[in-house]
C-alpha cells in the first residue's frame, strides 16, 4: 500500500472518531436497540485482541440502536466452540467470529448460518464456505510482501529461520506460502528451519532456542506475529548477544507494546503491517443487518513498516490513541449526565403518579364513606342471612361425614374381622400339606379349602382398596419394572387352567424387555381381575391372548377373548359400582370399578369394546417415562426391610405359667413371647412353635408387658390390637427402656394399610407382619431375626470393649458407652464388681448380667477383665511405668496374677511386650 494512502487513513479514522462524540452528545436516551450483535474473538494474542475490540467499539459507536455481546476464548478453540452456541441461544441478530483455527470451529458456524443468522468471519477462514462476509488481511499477500522485504533486505542471499503460528490455522499457513513464493526466486536465500511458535511467545523461544546454535551464520529470522519476535530477539540476546540478526514482524500493532513501538526501538528490524479488521467488519455486519449492499470478500491491504516511516507511522498512531483515550473520558461523562437526566425523569414521573393517584384515591376514598354506610345496613342483614344457612349447611355435612365415617368403620372393622379367622384357616392347611403322609382325598379337600380362604381374602382386599378409594388415601408406590417379564408372571397362575380346558392363552410382544413405572401390586389386581373375568366367560378350546403394545408416550396392554361378551348397553356400564349386566356370572361387581380407579391412579385409561357373543377386548393404556407421576409416587430402592406378610414367634405363660419349657424345645432354646388376644389364634401359634422355641404367652397388652420385663425374652410377638394397652404402645414402652431397648419386636395385625405398617416401624418394631400369614414365612421370619440377634452379639464380643457397633438402637449405644466409661473410671479398683456398676447404670444385678449377655454374649466380669488387659496394652506401650505400676493403674491385686492373665490373653509376658513395642 502507498504510504500516503495509510497517513490519509488514519486522518479520516481520527474526523470518524470526532464526529462520533458529536452523535454521542446528540443522541436521545430513549432509542432502543434494534440489532444484537455477538463477537466470539479467539485468534491473536492479547494485544491483537484488545485492538481488534477497540476498532469494533469505535465503529459501533455510530450505530446507537446496536449491542454488542463480546465473548474471548483465549485462544481455546473448545471454548469459542461453547461460547458461539452461547450467542446462539441469546436470539443474537449477526454472529461475528475471528476463529483461532479453522477445522475445529466450522462445524459450529456452518450449523449458525444454516440456521439463517448471518456469520461475518474475520481474520482466519474457516474450512467451508457456509458464512455470509469474510474480513481480513490477505495472508498471502502479508507473507509474499515481508519475503520481497527480506530479499531486498539481504540483498538476495542468507540464511532465514522463520517461526509459524498453529500449522492448522490458515493464516499461518498463507504466510509462509506467500514468503516461499517470495524467495522461491533467490536461490541464494535459504529457509533453514520453519519452527512452530504457534502464535505464542513462550513457544517460539523455546523452539528458537532448541536449532539457533546450530546456524550461527544465521542472517534474518521470520516471526509471524509481534509477540513470536519479540521471544526471537530474546533469544537471540542470550544466544548472540555481539550479533545483530535481522528480525522481521507481521501485525503493526500500535501502542507501548505493539510492533511498532519494537521497530522503533530497534528490537525488530521491520514488521508488516496487517490490519485487524475491526472496523470493517462492524461495517459489513451493519449493511448485513439493514439490507443494503455488501462484499462477500472483503481483502485488507498491508504494508512494511521500518525505520525509514516508522517514525511518521508512530507519531500518527500515538495521535490516534491519545484522541481515542479523549473520546472515551468524554463519552464517560455524557453518560453519566445522562442517567442524572433519567434518574431525575423517572422521579419526576413518579412524583406525578404519586400526586394523581393520591388525589384520585382521596376522592374514591371519601365516595365510598358515603356508600359504606347504605352498603352496611344491607351487609348486616345479608350476613345474618348467610350465618343461619352456613349453621344449617354445617348441620347438615357432619350427619353425612359421619353417616360416611360409619360406612367406612362397616368396611374396615369387617375386613379385619375376617382377617383373624383366615389366618386359622390358612395357616393350619398350609401345614397339613406339608405333611406327606396324608391321603390323596384329604389333599384334595385341603386343597379346595385352601383355594377358597385365598378367593375370600381377595373379596376383603377389593373391600379394603375401595375403603382406601374412598376416603382418597390411596396412593400409588411405581417402580421401575420390566412390563413384559410382569405380564407373564400374572399369567402363570391360569396357565393350567388354559391346558386344562384347552384355551389357547398366550402373550403377543414384540418386546423382549419394556421397563415401565407403575405400582405393581395395583397393576396385578387390575389384570388378574381381567384375566379371571376373561377365563370366566371364555368356553373351552376358546382364546385368550395379551397384547403389549406401545404408542408415543403410552404403553398399551390388550386383553382380548372370544367369548360371550357383553351387549352394548352392558358394556357402556361395565365400570360403574356394584353393576352387573344381564349375563353376567354372580359376582361382587367391584372388579371392574376398582381396577379403572387403580388405573386412573397412574394417570392412564381402561375401556372396552365388545360385542355380544363374539368376544370382548379390555385395554389398558398407561403413560410412558414418569414425568407424570408425583415425586412421593414414586419408590427408588427397597428399603433394607420390605414390609410384607411377615410374623415372628409368641409366648404365653397366663395359662401355662410353671410350665418346664425345656421338655418341649430344650432349656438353651430361644425365648419368644407371645401377646395375643385371640384364644385361638394364641393356641395356634403356640401349637406350631412350641417344638422350636421356648414359648411365654399374654393374652392382654399390659400383663404382656410385665411378662416381658420379668422373663426378658430373647424375641416377642405382639398383636397391635389389645386390650388394656396396644401393641404400638407395648413396642414404644420395650424399645424406651433400658432393660429391654436391645429386644426384638414382631407386630402382628390386620392392619395392612401403608401408613398404619410405617406408623408401627416408627415405634421401634423390627418386623410388621399382617394377616393372614405363612406359617412357614412366620418360623423362618422368626429364626431370621434370632440369627441376627446373634450374629451381632459375636460382632460386639470380638470387638468389645474398643468399639461399639452402628447397627444398635441409640438407646442401647448409650447403654454400652456408659457401661465403658463406668468401668474405665473405676478401674484401678480390684474390687470393682457388678453391684457397683449396676447402682451407677440405675439396673439391678440380674438386669445388669442379661442386658449384658444380650448385648455382648459375655458376663460383666468378663467385660471387665477385657478392659483392664487393653488398658494395660496401651500403658505398657505409650509409657515408662514399670509392669507393677501398670498392674496396679488397672486394678490388678498382685503383678504375679497380672502377669498370668496377660499372658493367657495375648500368649507372652508384659515385660516381653513391652520390650518389643520399644
Amino acid at each position: 500500500m502507498d504510504m500516503r494512502k495509510f497517513y490519509y487513513l488514519q486522518i479520516e479514522k481520527i474526523l470518524s472518531v470526532l464526529w462520533m462524540v458529536v452523535l454521542l452528545c446528540g443522541c436521545s436516551q430513549n432509542n432502543k436497540e434494534r440489532y444484537t450483535i455477538g463477537f466470539s474473538q479467539c485468534t491473536g494474542d492479547d494485544e491483537w485482541r484488545k485492538a481488534m475490540l477497540d476498532d469494533m467499539k469505535r465503529e459501533l459507536a455510530f450505530y446507537s440502536d446496536t449491542r454488542l455481546i463480546f465473548k474471548d476464548a483465549n485462544a481455546n478453540s473448545n471454548t469459542q466452540i461453547k461460547q458461539i452456541r452461547e450467542l446462539l441461544n441469546n436470539g443474537i441478530d449477526l454472529l461475528i467470529v475471528s476463529p483461532n483455527e479453522a477445522e475445529p470451529v466450522t462445524p459450529v458456524i456452518e450449523e449458525a448460518f444454516k440456521k439463517g443468522i448471518p456469520v461475518v468471519v474475520v481474520d482466519r477462514r474457516t474450512s467451508s464456505s457456509y458464512y455470509t462476509a469474510y474480513v481480513g488481511g490477505d495472508n498471502y499477500q502479508v507473507g509474499k510482501a515481508a519475503g520481497q522485504y527480506i530479499a531486498a533486505l539481504l540483498n538476495k542471499k542468507g540464511k532465514i529461520i522463520e517461526i509459524t503460528g498453529l500449522p492448522k490455522s490458515s493464516p499461518a499457513n498463507d504466510r509462509h506460502r506467500g514468503l516461499k513464493e517470495a524467495i522461491k526466486p533467490y536461490p541464494e536465500i535459504t529457509l533453514v528451519e520453519t519452527l512452530n511458535g504457534e502464535w505464542e511467545k513462550k513457544q517460539a523461544k523455546e523452539q528458537l532456542s532448541k536449532v539457533i546454535h546450530l546456524y550461527p551464520d544465521l542472517d534474518l529470522i521470520f516471526a509471524q506475529n509481534e509477540v513470536m519476535a519479540l521471544g526471537a530477539h530474546e533469544v537471540c540476546m542470550q544466544q548472540f548477544p555481539g550479533r545483530q540478526i535481522k528480525i522481521v514482524g507481521v501485525d503493526g500493532l500500535p501502542g507501548a507494546f505493539g510492533d511498532i513501538q519494537m521497530v522503533y526501538d530497534k528490537l525488530i528490524t521491520a514488521t508488516a503491517l496487517y490490519p485487524t479488521g475491526g472496523e470493517e467488519a462492524v461495517r459489513v455486519a451493519m449493511n448485513i443487518l439493514r439490507k443494503q449492499p455488501f462484499q462477500r470478500e472483503n481483502l485488507l491491504q498491508t504494508a512494511i513498516i521500518d525505520s525509514s516511516n516508522v517514525r511518521m507511522i508512530k507519531m500518527q498512531t500515538d495521535k490516534l490513541l491519545d484522541q481515542q483515550k479523549d473520546i472515551e473520558r468524554q463519552q464517560s461523562r455524557i453518560d453519566e449526565q445522562l442517567r442524572i437526566y433519567k434518574t431525575q425523569k423517572v422521579l419526576l414521573y413518579l412524583m406525578t403518579g404519586l400526586l394523581v393517584a393520591a388525589i384520585i384515591l382521596g376522592s374514591i376514598a371519601l365516595y365510598s364513606l358515603v356508600e359504606n354506610k347504605k352498603i352496611n345496613k344491607e351487609l348486616k342483614a345479608q350476613s345474618d342471612e348467610i350465618l343461619r344457612q352456613r349453621n344449617q349447611i354445617q348441620e347438615i355435612a357432619e350427619k353425612a361425614q359421619e353417616a360416611t365415617e360409619s360406612k367406612f368403620r362397616f368396611f374396615t372393622n369387617i375386613s379385619h374381622e375376617f382377617r383373624t379367622p383366615l389366618t386359622l384357616i390358612i395357616g393350619p392347611v398350609e401345614d397339613l400339606l406339608n405333611q406327606r403322609k396324608d391321603e390323596n382325598q384329604v389333599r384334595k379337600n385341603l386343597v379346595l379349602i385352601q383355594r377358597n380362604a385365598q378367593r375370600l381374602l381377595r373379596l376383603v382386599n377389593q373391600l379394603m382398596d375401595f375403603r382406601k378409594v374412598e376416603s382418597g388415601k390411596i396412593r400409588i408406590q411405581a417402580r421401575l419394572i420390566d412390563l413384559n417379564s410382569f405380564l407373564k408372571d400374572i399369567m402363570e397362575p391360569f396357565e393350567f387352567t388354559a391346558k386344562r380346558r384347552k384355551i389357547d392363552f398366550r402373550l403377543i410382544s414384540r418386546f423382549s424387555a419394556l421397563e415401565v413405572w407403575f405400582d405393581e401390586d395395583m397393576l396385578d389386581k387390575v389384570l388378574f381381575n381381567l384375566l379371571s373375568n376373561a377365563f370366566k366367560y371364555t368356553e373351552d378350546h376358546g382364546r385368550i391372548y395379551l397384547f403389549l403394545e406401545q404408542t408415543p408416550g403410552f404403553v398399551l396392554i390388550k386383553v382380548e377373548d372370544n367369548g360371550s361378551g357383553m351387549s352394548e348397553s352392558d358394556a357402556l356400564r361395565a365400570f360403574e359400582m356394584f353393576y352387573q349386566g344381564g349375563n353376567a356370572v354372580r359376582g361382587t361387581g367391584l372388579g371392574l370399578p376398582l381396577s379403572r380407579e387403580l388405573v386412573e391412579l397412574h394417570q392412564g385409561t381402561i375401556d372396552v369394546k365388545s360385542k355380544l357373543n363374539e368376544g370382548t377386548i379390555f385395554t389398558v393404556s398407561i403413560p410412558s417415562g414418569k414425568d407424570h407421576l408425583n415425586p412421593e409416587d414414586i419408590v427408588i430402592e427397597d428399603r433394607g426391610l420390605r414390609l410384607g406378610y411377615i410374623n415372628k414367634p409368641i409366648i404365653d405363660t397366663e395359662d401355662n405359667a410353671g410350665v418346664s419349657f425345656g421338655k418341649l424345645a430344650g432349656a438353651e432354646a430361644p425365648s419368644v413371647l407371645i401377646i395375643e388376644d385371640d384364644d385361638d389364634l394364641r393356641g395356634f401359634l403356640y401349637e406350631l412353635l412350641k417344638g422350636k422355641f421356648q414359648i411365654i404367652m399374654a393374652s392382654d397388652g399390659r400383663s404382656g408387658l410385665e411378662k416381658c420385663f420379668d422373663t426378658a425374652p430373647d424375641l416377642v410377638v405382639c398383636d397391635i390390637m389389645l386390650p388394656e394397652m396396644d401393641g404400638l404402645k407395648i413396642t414404644s414402652t420395650l424399645k424406651g427402656d433400658l432393660r429391654t431397648s436391645h429386644i426384638p419386636v414382631m407386630l402382628l395385625t390386620a392392619k395392612n394399610s401403608v401408613e398404619q405398617q410405617v406408623e408401627g416401624m416408627h415405634t421401634g418394631a423390627d418386623l410388621y407382619l399382617t394377616k393372614p400369614f405363612s406359617s412357614q414365612l412366620l418360623i423362618e421370619s422368626i429364626s431370621s431375626l434370632l440369627i441376627n440377634r446373634k450374629i451381632l452379639r459375636s460382632w460386639n464380643v470380638s470387638n468389645a470393649p474398643s468399639e461399639t457397633p452402628g447397627n444398635l438402637s441409640r438407646l442401647d449405644k448409650k447403654f454400652l458407652n456408659d457401661l465403658k466409661a463406668a468401668i474405665l473410671s473405676g478401674i484401678s479398683d480390684p474390687d470393682l464388681s457388678v453391684e457397683a456398676l449396676g447402682r451407677e447404670l440405675g439396673l439391678s444385678r440380674v438386669q445388669l448380667f442379661r442386658k449384658a449377655k444380650a448385648l455382648l454374649g459375655c458376663g460383666i466380669n468378663d467385660m471387665i477383665l477385657n478392659m483392664r488387659l487393653e488398658k494395660a496394652c496401651v500403658l505398657l506401650n505409650d509409657s515408662e511405668l514399670s509392669i507393677a505400676e501398670v498392674a496396679d493403674r488397672v486394678g490388678f491385686a498382685t503383678q504375679s496374677y497380672f502377669s498370668t492373665v496377660f499372658k493367657a490373653k495375648y500368649g507372652t509376658s508384659p515385660k516381653d511386650f513391652k520390650g518389643s513395642v520399644r
